[in-house]
C-alpha cells in the first residue's frame, strides 16, 4: 500500500484533554461538579482517554482524580498530566512524579522538551541532562505500573532546528518503556505537506515505535494536520470537544473524528453509531461552560447542515446530496430550511409542508407568504430563528387566524437607568371574549416588565402560562439609506418545557418592538395549544368538506 492511503478498518485512539489543556483557553472555565460530568459524557462518547488535569497544579485537580477513584470511567482510560522531573532531582523524590502516582490514574501524559532551544532557554540544562530527564521520568512511572503516553512538546519546530536531537528524545521515552510517543505542534505553525515529510522521517528512523500527534491551530490547518498524521502512521490523536484550548485552540476532535470515521474509514470511537453523540457531547461541554454553540462549527454546528438560498432548498428537497456532504443524522444533527429574503417558494413549500404535514400545491398561496415575508425583511426583518412569527403569517394567509386576545392600552414608565438599579413599570389592558384584563409588573429591564405584565394580564384565562419563559432576548439597530432614524430590530425566544419557539419585531421604539415579539410570542402558544398548524387545518377542512390545502 502507498504512503499516506488510508487502511480501512485501521483503528485510531482518540485522546481527550479537553478537562486539562481546553481550560488553558479565554473564556473556558469548568467547575469540578462540570468536569466530572463532561469525563461522563465523554466516556458515553467512546474516547479512548481522559485527562482529566495536572494533580500538582491545583486542588480542584486532586478532587478530580480523588473522586474519579470512586466513580471509575466504564470505557475510556483516565489519564493524569505532569512534566518530567525537575533537574537536579531524583524521580522519586520530585513532588510532580509523586503526584502523578498517588493520582491513580492508570495512563499518564508526561510532557518533555524536545527543542534544543527550549532546553537550554527555558529549562537551562545541558542537552544531556534533558535525555536523562525524560529517561528516568518515564522509567519512574512505568516501574510504578503506569501506562506512559510521551508528549515530546514542542516536536515540529524541534525537529526542524534540530532533527537528531529531537529524534534522541524521542529514543529516550520509548527505551525507558512509553507506549506511544505524541508529536507535539505546540505553537500551531506546522503546514500539512511538513506532517507528512516529518513522519516519514520518523517511521524510517523508529519503525517499531507507536506515534501520535497533539496540534494546535494557529494556522488554522489543525483538522487537516491531524489527518495527514494518520494517513502517515500516526495511530493517536489528542485534542479537545470544539477545539477549545490556549491561544487559537486545540485540534477540535468533532471533525477530526467524523472525517476519520465518515470520509476516511478509519475505526474511531464506538463506531458510526457513536458518532451521533457528537450533537449532544459538543453543546453539552458548550452549555457548561456558559458558551454559545458555535455557528458554524463543521457537522455539530446549528448552520451545518441549514440551507437558505431558494436555488439550494429546491435542489435539497429534490435529492439531500445536492448540497450536504453527509447525512446530517450520522452525527446527531438536524436539517433546517430558513425563511429569508433570499428565500425561493421551495424555502416556504417546504416550511408549510413540516407544519401541515403534506407538500402544498397552491403556487399562488406560496407566492404571497414569500412575497410578505421578503416585504418584512426589506423593513429589517429576520426570521431565521423566528418560526413563531413565520406560523402567524401563515396561519393569517390561510385565513384560520383566530386572535386569542386583543391589546387595548399598554404603556411603560421607566424608573432611573437600568444599569443604575432603576425600574421598569409597564401596563396591559387586554381583551379576551367579552372580558377586559389588566395585567401590571414593575421590576428591573423592559423586556421581563413587559412579560410579566402580559402573562399577569393572561393568567386569568389561562393559568398555565406561567410556565412560559423567557429564553433568550436581543436587540440589534436596523440601518437604512432610506430613513434619517434608527430602527431597532428584536428578537425573542420562548420556552415551555422543550417546547422552544420565537418571535421577531422591527420598530423605531424599543419597547413597542418588545411588546409586539411578546404579544405574538403569547399569541402562537395559546395557538399552539388549541393545537398544531396541521391539526387546525384538518378540522378546517373537515368543517368545510373539502381541503383548503
Amino acid at each position: 500500500m502507498s504512503e499516506g492511503t488510508p487502511v480501512t478498518g485501521r483503528r485510531i485512539e482518540i485522546y481527550d484533554t479537553t478537562l486539562r489543556d481546553g481550560t488553558q483557553g479565554l473564556g473556558f472555565n469548568l467547575s469540578l461538579d462540570d468536569k466530572l460530568a463532561i469525563a461522563r459524557e465523554l466516556d458515553l462518547l467512546g474516547v479512548d482517554y481522559v485527562e482529566g488535569g495536572y494533580p500538582l497544579s491545583n486542588p480542584k485537580d486532586v478532587a478530580f482524580f480523588r473522586e474519579m477513584r470512586v466513580q471509575p470511567l466504564r470505557h475510556a482510560k483516565l489519564a493524569a498530566f505532569g512534566m518530567t522531573r525537575r533537574k537536579g532531582t531524583l524521580a522519586s523524590e520530585d513532588p510532580g512524579m509523586v503526584a502523578l502516582v498517588e493520582s491513580q490514574a492508570p495512563a499518564i501524559a508526561l510532557v518533555g522538551k524536545t527543542s534544543d532551544f527550549h532546553v537550554r532557554e527555558v529549562l537551562q540544562v545541558s542537552l544531556e541532562e534533558n535525555l536523562k530527564m525524560i529517561g528516568e521520568s518515564v522509567a519512574f512511572l512505568t516501574a510504578n505500573r503506569r501506562e506512559v503516553i510521551y508528549d515530546a512538546e514542542q516536536f515540529f519546530d524541534g525537529f526542524k532546528r534540530n532533527s537528531a536531537y529531537a529524534l534522541a528524545t524521542l529514543q529516550a521515552a520509548a527505551t525507558n518503556g512509553a507506549r506511544l510517543l505524541c508529536l507535539c505542534d505546540t505553537n500551531g505553525g506546522t503546514m500539512p505537506d511538513e506532517i507528512a515529510e516529518i513522519f516519514a522521517a520518523i517511521r524510517a528512523a523508529m519503525p517499531e515505535a507507536r506515534i501520535g500527534v497533539h496540534l494546535h491551530n494557529d494556522s488554522g490547518v489543525a483538522v487537516a494536520n491531524a489527518l495527514m498524521a494518520v494517513r502517515h502512521g500516526a495511530v493517536q490523536v489528542q485534542g479537545t470537544i470544539n477545539g477549545v484550548g490556549e491561544r487559537c485552540g486545540n485540534v477540535d476532535l468533532i471533525p477530526v473524528v467524523a472525517n476519520l470515521s465518515l470520509k476516511l474509514g478509519y475505526d474511531v470511537l464506538q463506531g458510526p453509531e457513536s458518532l451521533k453523540r457528537l450533537v449532544l457531547v459538543s453543546r453539552f461541554v458548550d452549555g457548561l461552560a456558559n458558551l454559545p454553540p458555535l455557528v458554524h462549527q463543521p457537522y455539530v454546528g446549528p448552520a451545518a447542515f441549514t440551507h437558505k438560498g431558494g436555488m439550494h432548498v429546491h435542489a435539497v428537497l429534490k435529492n439531500v446530496s445536492t448540497y450536504e456532504h453527509v447525512p446530517p443524522e450520522s452525527v446527531g444533527n438536524n436539517r433546517h430550511m430558513l425563511i429569508s429574503e433570499l428565500s425561493g417558494t421551495s424555502n416556504v413549500q417546504d416550511k408549510l409542508a413540516k407544519m401541515i404535514g403534506q407538500l402544498s400545491s397552491d403556487k399562488a398561496l406560496l407566492r404571497r407568504i414569500l412575497d410578505r415575508v421578503m416585504d418584512l425583511e426589506n423593513e429589517g426583518y429576520v426570521f431565521e430563528s423566528a418560526e413563531a412569527s413565520f406560523e402567524l403569517i401563515v396561519r393569517r394567509h390561510l385565513g384560520i387566524y383566530r386572535a386569542p386576545f386583543t391589546i387595548r392600552r399598554c404603556e411603560t414608565i421607566s424608573k432611573g437607568k437600568p444599569d443604575n438599579g432603576g425600574e421598569t413599570r409597564a401596563t396591559v389592558e387586554i381583551a379576551i371574549g367579552e372580558q377586559t384584563r389588566q395585567g401590571v409588573a414593575e421590576v428591573r429591564g423592559p423586556v421581563e416588565t413587559h412579560f410579566r405584565a402580559l402573562t399577569d394580564a393572561l393568567a386569568t384565562d389561562y393559568p398555565w402560562i406561567g410556565s412560559i419563559a423567557i429564553a433568550d432576548f436581543h436587540a440589534y439597530f436596523v440601518h437604512s439609506r432610506n430613513e434619517k432614524g434608527k430602527r431597532v430590530r428584536v428578537t425573542l425566544q420562548f420556552q415551555e418545557g422543550e417546547h422552544r419557539w420565537g418571535t421577531v419585531a422591527v420598530s423605531t421604539d424599543l419597547d413597542r418592538a418588545i411588546w409586539q415579539c411578546l404579544i405574538e410570542g403569547m399569541e402562537y402558544a395559546i395557538l399552539f395549544r388549541e393545537g398544531t398548524l396541521d391539526e387546525v387545518m384538518a378540522r378546517a377542512d373537515n368543517k368545510e368538506g373539502s381541503s383548503i390545502r
